[in-house]
């Protein structure tokens, strides 16, 4: 059970969502200080000022808590209709890198996927509870620029939706890429070249 399966009810006493919070601030502030194999749900619990078994009745363990406590970042982007399709793409280009040079973020999402290339169910779990959940920048952005008439509206959902999902790994593979592999920096210049090549891309797809 966690802050990411909003869908899902519960009997008994209401959860706090100051402790939720609470929680989730100390993964990540011990995840910085300790790094993953060194943290424990015990640790947590301590920082957060929380019962063991508080913790244990949201999260069944450290793999779920990590990504939980790294989904509520990216939950802060926003696709802020800035008047275009490019304006749009260069300004969530921006937000991302600027989320990804933080260091809580940084640490908890690389620790998540090192660790994810032995977990099935953990890359599972970062795969509904980060990419499919920002999946809807990109459908945001895409429904803006066709009410504008910047981008064609597509009759066949399976393609819209495939479309999607390639958008969202271009932008998302080159700015993990860029900020954490080979930790060169996005700024304004960068995001502006980015984006003119992404709209060349999509221009192509729209002409096929």
């Amino acid at each position: 059970m966690s802050p990411s399966d909003p869908a899902t009810t519960r009997t008994g006493r209401p959860r706090s969502t100051a402790a939720d919070a609470a929680i989730l601030e100390a993964t990540r502030a011990l995840l910085v200080e300790l790094g993953w194999s060194k943290l424990t749900v015990g640790d947590v619990a301590t920082r957060a000022g929380v019962a063991k078994t508080t913790l244990y009745r949201r999260w069944a363990g450290k793999n779920e808590l990590v990504v939980d406590a790294v989904a509520v970042l990216f939950d802060e982007l926003e696709m802020t209709d800035r008047g275009s399709l490019a304006a749009d793409v260069q300004g969530v280009v921006l937000q991302f890198a600027a989320l990804l040079e933080r260091p809580e973020t940084r640490t908890a999402l690389m620790a998540v996927v090192a660790e994810s290339t032995r977990d099935d169910s953990l890359r599972r779990r970062i795969r509904s509870a980060i990419v499919e959940r920002q999946k809807r920048l990109v459908v945001l952005g895409r429904e803006r620029a066709q009410a504008r008439g910047e981008l064609r509206y597509e009759d066949d959902p399976s393609a819209a939706a495939h479309h999607a999902d390639l958008i969202f790994d271009v932008i998302a593979g080159a700015v993990v890429h860029r900020t954490l592999v080979s930790a060169e920096p996005v700024d304004a210049a960068w995001a502006s070249s980015f984006t003119a090549l992404l709209m060349l891309g999509l221009a192509g797809a729209q002409d096929r």
